[in-house]
């Protein structure tokens, strides 16, 4: 490979930019000497400022450009302008696009990145200068697809397993907060959110709080575990719901955790309980096993990865997973979730205790 310095653009949710860690790992292994920067959105840009193989980091808000656009097209150009010239300042000479967004493969033009590649969905490619077809991610799993980059650099797809880069703060951290409870039984991790990149629509892959209320009970009772609640600043709503409604101590940590510290938390799980989402992945990308419950998306493609050590937990009915090139299905009866009953998780849940 003859490119010195190389750009990843991935504006998607945290599960998506940990789905590329095995495509930096394998650059960097078998280019030691490459420049790798990073195109992400605010959310996940914290999960690659603490990686060692990532030496630059921009963050690009799609609907925050939009905006200023909306309310000034002299503001637009020079926010644009800033970016780019940001990028310039690099030079590089590949850009890997995994947006599937026309505007930042136009921001790449004008940065005057000779090189980009990536997936040309619905003809949002028109900016790239190699395009790789894509009708969208079906029938093999995401990082599979990124796998197909690797061989368009002429690299040899080694490891593929996704990593999360861990600060010794955060995990000094979490290790404080649980010796604080004096526990020593198995800590099970419980993360009732997730989802956030789906909006408004994250509550169809969520599993309803007083499922998960009842399977802490039971693992807290029976097992004897120390289950703790987990999730954004957004969930703390639901965390307090479950807490409410449990009969068993948990230590309710939804909405204290920044993005590392959570990583930490899972690290330190014996198993983590989870939506389909980004805390999923970033428990697989810690190395810890993962109970996963999946509605409308299909886990072949958005499951755990590797999927040895790890259960997902779904329904089997016929119409899921509905999901598929990006849409959902209408649907108002969600059957998919609301017919897993928390006896399924809780067993599979036993099974890592």
């Amino acid at each position: 490979m003859i490119y010195r310095k190389i750009l990843i653009v991935n504006t998607f949710g945290i599960g998506d930019v940990l789905f590329t860690t095995p495509l930096i790992q394998n650059i960097k292994e078998q280019s030691p000497d490459v420049i790798l920067g990073y195109i992400a959105n605010a959310r996940t840009a914290p999960i690659l400022k603490h990686h060692p193989l990532i030496n630059h980091v921009y963050i690009y808000e799609r609907d925050e450009f939009y905006e200023v656009y909306r309310r000034s097209r002299r503001a637009f150009l020079k926010k644009s302008f800033d970016f780019i010239r940001d990028i310039k300042a690099c030079g590089y000479d590949l850009v890997i696009d995994l947006s599937l967004n026309m505007s930042t493969g136009l921001l790449m033009k004008l940065a005057g990145v000779a090189k980009r590649v990536g997936f040309d969905y619905k003809g949002r490619g028109r900016f790239l200068t190699d395009k790789i077809p894509l009708k969208g991610y079906e029938g093999k799993h995401i990082i599979e697809f990124y796998g197909e980059i690797l061989q368009w650099l002429g690299l040899r797809p080694g490891q593929m397993a996704m990593k999360f880069p861990m600060d010794s703060a955060d995990v000094q951290h979490v290790s404080e907060i649980l010796e604080s409870h004096a526990s020593k039984a198995p800590v099970v991790t419980i993360v009732p959110g997730g989802g956030a990149s789906w909006g408004r629509d994250a509550s169809r892959k969520r599993w309803i709080p007083q499922n998960f209320a009842q399977v802490a009970d039971r693992l807290a009772g029976s097992c004897g575990a120390t289950v703790v609640l987990s999730g954004g600043h957004e969930d703390r709503k639901l965390g307090e719901i479950i807490s409410g409604l449990m009969k068993n101590p948990v230590i309710d940590l939804t909405g204290v955790l920044t993005l590392g510290q959570s990583a930490a938390l899972f690290s330190k799980s014996r198993v983590v309980v989870t939506n389909d989402g980004g805390p999923l992945h970033m428990s697989v990308a810690a190395g810890t096993p993962t109970v996963s419950i999946f509605g409308p998306v299909d886990e072949r493609v958005y499951g755990p990865y590797p999927s040895a050590g790890h259960k997902v937990v779904c329904s089997n009915i016929a119409c899921r997973p509905c999901y598929r090139r990006f849409r959902v299905a209408q649907c108002d009866h969600i059957s998919c979730l609301k017919k897993l009953d928390t006896d399924q998780v809780f067993r599979a849940v036993e099974g890592f205790l």
